[in-house]
């Protein structure tokens, strides 16, 4: 049954009778109980079905063959609005979905071959960020919201989880934050299925190859300390960066992995300080990142090269550790200083009231305008001609051309590192614009 106050809907138009006109950024409830869970829950849904039952009504006297708005396309999202990651899809992934729905919906909607415009509509559910609620969330958004695309979720280990569940019902999924090295692999065995973000060879390949350079330059010694976050994400790029690591010619001294959602990591950063290395690589979560820096800075641990991975590049890392982390690597980056990139975080800050992070944000974003331009392309929403059209076309995005091959991008930044306020690409895969790297000078 498809239950009003579980969506959070976008696109509203005062002209168009199937909009549902909800208050000011609902909460998004969760699966487990879809029922209304105050009186004042109950109080909204019944003056939702007025406004539906009014507009029925007007509807009816309309003479026959008066125009119509035509309906909306529903987009359906599975979102962490609560638990471990819900900080880190609250700065990349929220804000860029809704910069995009009001920017579409601004210019009159997305346009179709019969000559039409249809608004977008965003249908949202909180899966708390547990993958076996992730999955439900999907499942319903295909088979009882009827979404007509499904945004993929946040994270590497959540893509892989709903990916069987994408295919089955032909969804074009744009993995926008997973990572892994086996997109080959998973691309035969989802046709639909994109990756945007990169993988785990060409990340920690490229921190290898920034700590070696800066050895043989005899700027840092060869002594690492690594840390991951044990999940899909942490896990894999900890595995690729161990034999990268050591071809290199670094030794990695102290070597360990920590839960998702570990609340006390000064142990872990206790232990790297004991092994004295020249430089610290943590595949870390955003909750992770924040709590390695400060921890570190408590610690004592005074190293040249400092590199955390997820939300290095968010803003309120900046905001929170200041000048602090000048020099600090952390993954991805952007040249925030070319003029689409500049135009995006502008737009960002407007529409959103957000400062949009320096990495997974703008590929967000991107993402979807390549979303845009296929069903736009194809001149309707239709899944499978979606998918079509994405693999065999070339995209301009805030992040450059996009072309896939093996459904995936090959040309995207890797390392970046903060200098004088601003999160700059250091590292990529064939992408213009590398600042160079400097050495951190403590904290």
């Amino acid at each position: 049954m498809y239950i009003l106050g579980l969506t959070r809907i976008r696109g509203k138009s005062a002209l168009d009778w199937h909009t549902i006109d909800f208050p000011a950024r609902p909460v998004p409830r969760d699966l487990a109980d879809p029922g209304p869970e105050n009186e004042e829950e109950t109080t909204v849904n019944r003056r939702i079905s007025l406004k539906l039952a009014v507009a029925a009504a007007v509807a009816a006297a309309l003479p026959f063959g008066t125009a119509h708005a035509a309906d909306p396309i529903k987009f359906g999202l599975s979102a962490h609005k609560t638990g471990p990651l819900a900080a880190g899809e609250a700065v990349t992934q929220t804000p860029a979905v809704e910069l995009w729905i009001s920017q579409v919906n601004e210019r009159g909607g997305l346009k179709m071959k019969d000559g039409t415009q249809r608004k977008v509509e965003l249908i949202e559910y909180d899966d708390r960020t547990n993958p076996g609620e992730a999955i439900k969330a999907i499942q319903r958004l295909a088979t009882q919201d009827k979404a007509d695309f499904i945004i993929a979720p946040y994270g590497t280990g959540f893509n892989l989880a709903v990916a069987p569940i994408f295919a089955q019902y032909g969804y074009p999924q744009l993995a926008v934050s997973a990572i892994t090295d086996k997109t080959r692999e998973l691309a035969e065995r989802y046709p639909s299925i994109f990756f945007t973000l990169g993988n785990t060879t060409a990340f920690a390949g490229s921190v290898a190859e920034i700590l070696a350079k800066m050895h043989a330059d005899g700027k840092i010694g060869n002594k690492v300390a690594m840390v991951n976050v044990a999940d899909a994400f942490g896990i894999e790029l900890a595995e690729a960066a161990r034999p990268i690591f050591k071809e290199k010619g670094l030794e990695i001294v102290y070597d360990k992995s920590y839960p998702l959602g570990t609340q006390d990591l000064s142990p872990v950063v206790k232990g790297a300080a004991a092994a004295n290395p020249d430089a610290f690589v943590a595949w870390s979560y955003p909750p992770d990142t924040f709590a390695l820096t400060e921890l570190a800075k408590i610690e004592n641990l005074n190293v040249k090269a400092f590199y955390t991975a997820v939300a290095t590049c968010f803003p309120g890392y900046l905001g929170k550790f200041g000048k602090s982390i000048d020099g600090n690597l952390g993954a991805g980056g952007v040249n925030p200083d070319e003029p689409k990139m500049a135009a995006f975080y502008a737009a960002h800050k407007t529409v959103t009231g957000k400062d949009a992070d320096f990495w997974a944000g703008p590929v967000t974003y991107a993402a979807l305008q390549v979303l845009e331009q296929a069903i736009e392309g194809v001149g309707a929403p239709d899944r499978k001609a979606v998918v079509e059209y994405i693999k065999n076309n070339t995209f301009d995005t805030v992040m450059g051309q996009w072309k896939f091959n093996n459904q995936s991008i090959d040309q995207f930044w890797t390392v970046g590192q903060w200098q004088g306020g601003k999160f700059y690409g250091v590292a990529s895969t064939g992408k213009q614009g590398e600042k160079g790297v400097v050495l951190k000078s403590g904290w």
